[in-house]
């Protein structure tokens, strides 16, 4: 670029520091990050940028880190409306006797519509863009997401048995298959099928599965080695483990998402290698269910890609990815008795740029470099009890509370402005949201 070259950019952001992502473990100080349409124009000196940029909007974040936005890679948006409703339980019992009959009972589409707008309003405001979603009505969680204008990976869900959304497979498939062709090549949503898991779903459903995948050219996401007695279940059921199941059908692909992951051994990380396939860790669930603990650190050095996510706030209880990237650092240091394994910054890159090759679109998402995306976050690291401040991604990872989460743009639009939502009618939602939780009170304890 010329020194004398003056370009025009719609917003300039002047920031304290930058955590790019990429380079890795970068730390950039006193920088200008300019946005121009829905793109990052330029991450530059702010002396640099007085010399080349005019923008027409600029913000002093002088006391603030500036970001990627987060990519929460695996929930159940709408469950947010069970928060706390069956706590202390092991997973099984939890699903059996608890949420399932609760979702027969009031899960429809005003249900799915008020219980993902809190869910987004919830993760917007505590530093996630993007998120992954498998539930029910998926065509109206794509709705709310594409309104709101967060972006949201959408997978149909798909099990043997009948629900409130579908009879069976067939059914399952045939919405699924309308959703695909609703919001294929959007901008904002990512249709993608959602198979519950190896034991909910039998062989011939999962054939399909990989047939439609393949057909459209859209990612699956699988619930996948969450519990020992999953897999257990399997070699007793079959003398297959359930990862060696799906590679044999052909459904461990570089487009597979596999969640959980807390039971595996060394043959499960060979065809995860071989394969391409990500893993979705979900630290805060797994820990609360008692289901297990997924070996981070190992599969990192095996290449694996291993992505971050939530779960849903019914199994959390929050949507707080910040939360979960601590509790990942931490659990990934006992489980490889390492102090050293999965530092602040490779976390950091979990819940960015390894959610984003999750998606398939780690050339538009998770890292702040001129021509991507604009989905950013500012965090202010102003508070008293965050100081002094030697390294701001330690402060992220270690310290920060997502509260300080200020700011946030997806495509170059402001969400969160100063910490309020832009957005979301808050007061209304939590209108919705106090008419949902008497009627589940009363039916619950009436």
């Amino acid at each position: 670029m010329m020194a004398d070259t003056i370009v025009a950019a719609d917003i300039r952001i002047n920031a304290r520091w930058v955590i790019p992502i990429e380079p890795a473990g970068v730390v950039l100080e006193h920088q200008a990050v300019l946005i121009q349409g829905d793109r990052i124009a330029a991450v530059v000196d702010q002396q640099q940028a007085d010399r080349q940029f005019r923008a027409k909007e600029t913000l002093d974040l002088n006391r603030h880190v500036v970001l990627p936005g987060l990519i929460n890679m695996h929930g159940h948006a709408a469950m947010s409306l069970f928060r706390g409703m069956a706590d202390d339980l092991p997973l099984m019992t939890w699903l059996n006797d608890h949420i399932w009959p609760a979702e027969g009972r009031y899960v429809d589409e005003a249900f799915i519509r008020d219980g993902t707008r809190l869910a987004i309003a919830e993760m917007l405001r505590t530093g996630t863009t993007t998120f992954s979603d498998m539930y029910f009505y998926p065509e109206v969680a794509a709705e709310v997401a594409h309104d709101t204008g967060i972006r949201a990976q959408i997978c149909f869900p798909l099990l043997d048995f009948p629900t409130m959304w579908a009879s069976g497979p067939e059914e399952y498939l045939r919405k699924g298959a309308a959703l695909i062709e609703r919001w294929q090549g959007d901008g904002y949503i990512m249709p993608g099928i959602g198979p519950h898991a190896p034991y909910t779903v039998s062989d011939g459903p999962l054939r399909e599965t990989l047939a439609l995948a393949v057909d459209k050219q859209v990612p699956i996401q699988i619930h996948l080695h969450e519990t020992a007695f999953e897999v257990s279940e399997a070699l007793e059921k079959s003398g297959h483990r359930p990862t060696q199941r799906l590679a044999d059908l052909g459904l461990l692909t570089p487009t597979t998402q596999c969640v959980h992951m807390t039971q595996i051994d060394d043959s499960d990380i060979r065809l995860l290698q071989a394969s391409g396939a990500h893993v979705v860790h979900c630290p805060e669930s797994n820990l609360k269910l008692a289901s297990g603990q997924c070996p981070v650190d190992q599969l990192q050095r095996a290449g694996v890609n291993v992505a971050i996510g939530t779960d849903g706030a019914a199994s959390n209880n929050d949507l707080d990815l910040f939360g979960e990237v601590k509790s990942a650092a931490l659990l990934a240091k006992v489980v490889a008795g390492d102090a050293a394994a999965l530092s602040a910054h490779e976390a950091l890159a979990m819940a960015t740029i390894s959610g984003a090759r999750a998606l398939g679109r780690a050339d538009e998402l998770g890292t702040l470099e001129a021509g991507k995306l604009a989905d950013l976050i500012a965090v202010d690291l102003s508070d008293p009890f965050l100081q002094p401040v030697y390294d701001p991604a330690s402060h992220l990872v270690y310290s920060s509370h997502s509260r300080q989460v200020s700011h946030s743009w997806i495509n170059g639009v402001p969400q969160v402005q100063d910490g309020r939502l832009t957005r979301i009618d808050v007061p209304d939602l939590m209108l919705r949201v106090q008419a949902w939780a008497e009627r589940i009170r009363d039916k619950n304890h009436g």
